[in-house]
């Protein structure tokens, strides 16, 4: 039995690593977390993974019905088995140029809603971008729902290493995470992206399993440093970044081993993150790692390395690191449902606090576009 406005929220999220769909069941009124649900994940084969990045960078318009529909079928089948209130769909993220010509999470949510017989909440980012945000990163607000769930007492980070690695400074005193100074939040640059299209260019694997490459090979020191001469890095956040926006790491490594050119990159990975620290508030007590790349042992010892505060795992408090963005997505569903900010400017650099996303409901054509400063 759940508690007063509590419901069971399930999200559901395709990462640019484009391994596949999680699913993950909230008990949550959009403001704490009540208790954990099942979970799901429903893997992209390989023909479907290329075809996904044949479609990488691509935007409305462009034929991409058959890209479309691996996106559907493997959200349908990840999400049918679950029961829950309401579903909150990121979609398959092709294109983020907030400054540009915006972002492209594909996927149809109204249709999803029909194919599911449960209201969904999609485009979550386009609204924010729309009023002056990067639309990026979304987690950030679930974040610090975590903080308080695990009852954090001091300032502490959670860091994902998904494609692109982004962090989030939380400050767990106070109040709301709308509240000025309880978040700051934005990308940290490349993570697994590069290391995994070097893997498959070079060895027709998919990533670098346990990062036993990359501890064969040793880093090279001039590519770190011209990787560090991106302007990315001297940018203050909030700020975001395209999955391919460091194309060109992989042509500071092209002429490297395939063990220098994988410790390389995850040397550059890390050292990404090094540089976000010195926008941090003030330090971080501990530093939360979820994500693919917290399951790489090589890129854990050059963060604990680098950084002068503890880094775990997320599971070392309770959370599940493979389900956390998942999670987050049906968490601001329930803040969209309900109005509450799901944006603020010290995690997207929006004018004003934001709620933005589309509510589509089965059996109807109507769709409720939710998109105001709060």
């Amino acid at each position: 039995m759940l508690g007063p406005g509590i419901i069971r929220a399930l999200g559901a999220m395709s990462g640019t690593s484009l391994d596949g769909v999680d699913v993950a069941a909230l008990d949550t009124d959009g403001e704490r977390i009540a208790g954990f649900g099942p979970s799901g994940y429903q893997a992209y084969t390989e023909a479907e993974q290329a075809a996904l990045r044949a479609a990488l960078g691509r935007w409305p318009g462009d034929d991409l019905a058959a890209a479309n529909e691996i996106v559907m079928r493997a959200h349908r089948t990840a999400l049918a088995g679950i029961e829950a209130d309401l579903v909150g769909f990121h979609g398959q993220t092709l294109a983020h140029e907030p400054q540009g010509r915006g972002t492209h999470q594909m996927g149809d949510g109204a249709a999803l809603a029909e194919a599911l017989g449960r209201p969904v909440v999609w485009d979550f980012r386009s609204a924010d971008v729309r009023l002056g945000g990067e639309g990026a990163p979304l987690a950030p607000f679930y974040h610090f729902a975590c903080a308080k769930y695990i009852g954090a007492e001091a300032p502490l980070g959670f860091l994902n290493l998904g494609g692109v690695g982004n962090l989030t400074w939380v400050d767990p005193r106070q109040p709301a995470p709308e509240t000025e100074g309880a978040l700051l939040a934005f990308d940290t640059g490349p993570a697994n992206a590069p290391i995994n299209d070097l893997m498959m260019a070079r060895r027709n694997q998919p990533y670098d399993c346990d990062g036993a490459l990359a501890r064969q090979g040793t880093v090279v020191e001039g590519a770190l440093e011209l990787f560090l001469e991106e302007p990315f890095f001297y940018r203050m956040p909030p700020k975001s970044l395209d999955r391919d926006a460091f194309a060109d790491m992989i042509a500071l490594v092209s002429e490297l081993s395939d063990a220098d050119a994988a410790a390389t990159l995850t040397a550059m990975a890390a050292t990404g993150v090094l540089k976000a620290m010195e926008h941090c508030p003030s330090p971080p007590a501990r530093m939360l790692v979820t994500g693919g790349g917290r399951q790489n042992p090589v890129m854990m010892e050059m963060l604990r390395a680098a950084l002068d505060c503890p880094v775990e795992p997320v599971e070392a408090v309770g959370l599940d690191g493979d389900m956390l963005e998942a999670q987050a997505f049906a968490f601001l569903a329930v803040r969209v449902a309900r109005g509450l900010p799901t944006s603020c400017p010290g995690t997207t650099g929006v004018r004003a606090a934001v709620s933005g996303g589309t509510l589509s409901r089965p059996g109807t054509d109507a769709a409720e576009e939710i998109a105001h400063a709060v």
